[in-house]
């Protein structure tokens, strides 16, 4: 990490956060305070960024542990409003998937489906404190011998249930076109044809990963906000990329990080972990997420200034290219001028579109700022690091 003239410890913030003397800011505030202090001040200023993202996470999801019922069951096919969740755990153990549609949906047979209903939307329905029809079939043993349930159930009703999502808040991502004559249906939404539109999801300069590039602070048991309540980094995610092509600024020009994440359902909000349908895709869940990161150096201060003018990412076409596994980039564009409204393409001018909410991402680093600034919220120091990149 080489040799700094600051130097601070998760010791040393956290104390300042318990007397309520810790300076934070947003990553939007930091890049002010950087470009006119400079880094080096500005890392002895400045004890914490907060960041923020929200957008569709597909890889996610919640153990749910629903209770026995008498006689007790060892449950092998489960299901929360028609959406069957996995089973094959322990007794009355189950986990839902965000991605998971209803057992009555026709899919894509009637195309392109509108996947009404899933996973993500009963997770939302339970964190609201709605009633979810909780169906269960076995086939019975002597210790567990009822062969079926069913009932209504809150998430107040359960003995436990934790949202566990192994692959969050990826560090950039692509630019979703469509070169072909003909729409397409993805999970970076409805793609007209002949490059109609460009779709993007990432909050650029507030997102979390591209604000510790290099993974510095980011590790196993970060403190987190998850879905509006407290949640953890417990492992790098799934897919996680770190050796990515970045650039000078440390930046990852393509998709590269991702986290695990975990925490109590409980604490959390439908604002924040929202259900979500894309039609001729499937279902999802759009979860908000932020991470504080402390300016340990300064280092960490530059870092935690990236504007948006400095990410890059990468133009992929989505109806032949991606799906074949064909890597063709077919230009690079920054998240200013992704966020202008337009970008140009071989001279042609091209509407832009995030499924990521920028407002959202910032307020979900105004309420961590909130949280850390009313000594609610210390950092977690993180007991082992996530890969980092080996080609930087």
């Amino acid at each position: 990490m080489g040799d700094f003239k600051v130097n601070k410890t998760y010791k040393e913030i956290n104390e300042k956060i318990k007397q309520r003397q810790a300076v934070v800011v947003t990553a939007e505030e930091m890049i002010g305070i950087v470009e006119e202090k400079g880094a080096e001040q500005a890392a002895r200023d400045v004890d914490v960024v907060t960041t923020g993202t929200f957008g569709p996470m597909c890889s996610s999801g919640a153990f749910i542990n629903f209770g026995h019922a008498n006689p007790r069951i060892k449950a092998s096919n489960v299901s929360l409003n028609d959406v069957p969740s996995y089973a094959g755990l322990a007794a009355v153990d189950i986990y839902i998937g965000a991605t998971e549609p209803t057992s009555e949906d026709p899919l894509n047979k009637v195309f392109p489906g509108e996947f009404k209903y899933g996973g993500g939307h009963v997770i939302q329905d339970l964190v609201a404190g709605k009633k979810v029809k909780l169906k269960a079939t076995a086939y019975g043993t002597d210790c567990y011998p009822n062969k079926g349930i069913e009932k209504e159930v809150t998430l107040n009703d359960v003995n436990e249930a934790f949202l566990c999502n192994p692959r969050n808040a990826y560090q950039n991502y692509n630019c979703a076109v469509n070169m072909s004559d003909k729409a397409i249906y993805t999970y970076m939404g409805v793609l007209k044809p002949n490059v109609g539109n460009a779709n993007y999801c990432s909050a650029g300069q507030l997102s979390p990963l591209l604000n510790d590039p290099l993974y510095r602070t980011i590790g196993i048991g970060t403190r987190i906000f998850l879905g509006g309540g407290e949640g953890y980094v417990f492992w790098n995610g799934t897919q996680h990329a770190p050796n990515a092509r970045r650039g000078e600024n440390g930046v990852t020009r393509t998709p590269a990080g991702t986290i695990s994440v975990i925490g109590d359902l409980k604490q959390m909000s439908p604002d924040w972990l929202v259900g979500a349908s894309f039609l001729g895709y499937g279902v999802t869940l759009i979860v908000g997420l932020g991470i504080p990161i402390p300016i340990l150096n300064e280092e960490m201060a530059k870092f935690t200034a990236i504007k948006d003018e400095d990410i890059y990412t990468q133009i992929v076409d989505y109806s032949h290219d991606y799906p074949n596994m064909i890597s063709k980039s077919y230009g690079e564009v920054n998240y200013k001028q992704l966020k202008s409204g337009s970008i140009t393409i071989d001279g042609k001018e091209v509407r832009t579109a995030p499924l990521s909410s920028y407002p959202k991402a910032k307020k979900i680093a105004e309420t961590l700022k909130e949280w850390i600034d009313a000594g609610k919220f210390t950092l977690g120091e993180p007991t082992q690091p996530i890969p980092t990149a080996t080609n930087f």
